[in-house]
């Protein structure tokens, strides 16, 4: 292991913007459009503004104190990990701590103005989209942990706009995000394979190899096509939801075909940009087959399509 880097440099938006980079803030394309696919479902197009705004604000402070609090967990050895060492000069430690604190007050109070379901929910959400930051260090199944985590935006969604989750369409949604996440972050782990084992982490990767890793990641991606499909079909969506799971299906296996060859740019390639993909195409299939199903919607749906793909998703 080498010394830590330096501290990082002072400015207000060097350090804004460094904090947005240190807890990935991008990466909230991944839970956001399966929470909305649930909300459209579940509304029948679009809910009443408010609701519409408490679900976003939640999400994001939700991701937000799960990736700061993964930060401050594992801060001594992201500055030890040469894929990670960036992140130290980024941010402090301190500050990642703080930012989850924040972002805990923010997300209560967003489940809060909801409704009461939401609110009793909340610290059931909260140990579990921290928790998993803990997992890596006692099982090798840290990875399905993170998929649970990311498995709660749609039900939180689903339960925000009917405020029951007595329905099995949000239970299907979840458990795909859960196949889903479970085996992006497999691939994903492979690029710390050597570094797992040296500092004596648990990874799946790191404890049954790499080539193991991509069978279970392209056994679950399977799972989550077949569970999508199901849930379009009690779903009673449209055509355009099925033109999409062909896309998705031909996207998935693109992942895979990039993540073979063990290059970092190209694992990079295939769990950012592919799996963002995936997401975008499901969300705007359900936005699509919700119109074509509930036409009286179709105004309201067509702008909130409009704001999701032009700069008001994340």
């Amino acid at each position: 292991m080498t010394s830590p880097p330096e501290k990082p440099r002072s400015g207000v938006f060097r350090h804004i913007f460094g904090t947005l980079e240190l807890i990935k803030f991008s990466h909230s394309v991944f839970a956001l459009p399966f929470a909305l696919a649930a909300m459209l479902v579940a509304a029948q197009g679009v809910p009443d503004l408010r609701t519409l705004l408490c679900i976003l604000w939640c999400l994001v402070a939700a991701r937000t104190a799960a990736m700061a609090f993964n930060r401050w967990a594992d801060w001594d050895y992201d500055i030890f990990n040469p894929r990670t060492i960036r992140r130290s000069q980024l941010g402090t430690r301190q500050s990642t701590m703080i930012l989850c604190v924040l972002a805990l007050v923010a997300f209560a109070v967003g489940c809060a103005a909801i409704n009461f379901l939401c609110l009793a929910l909340c610290p059931v959400a909260c140990i579990i989209i921290l928790g998993y930051s803990l997992t890596k260090r006692f099982t090798a199944y840290s990875h399905a942990f993170l998929g649970l985590a990311l498995a709660a935006a749609p039900m939180g969604a689903w339960a925000a706009t009917t405020g029951s989750l007595a329905s099995p369409l949000p239970w299907l949604l979840a458990l795909a995000v859960w196949c889903w996440v479970f085996g992006f972050d497999l691939i994903y782990a492979t690029q710390d394979v050597e570094f797992d084992r040296q500092a004596q982490l648990y990874s799946y990767p790191a404890r049954h190899g790499v080539a193991a890793s991509l069978r279970l990641a392209r056994f679950l991606h399977f799972l989550t096509w077949l569970i999508l499909l199901s849930f379009g079909w009690l779903a009673g969506l449209e055509m355009p939801y099925w033109i999409a799971m062909g896309l998705i299906f031909f996207a998935l296996i693109a992942e895979h075909i990039l993540c073979r060859s063990g290059d970092l740019a190209k694992i990079n390639v295939a769990f950012f940009q592919m799996n963002a993909l995936v997401g975008l195409i499901l969300v705007v299939a359900v936005g699509v087959s919700v119109l074509l199903m509930h036409p009286v919607h179709a105004h309201h749906l067509l702008l909130f399509n409009g704001h999701v793909m032009f700069g008001g998703g994340s």
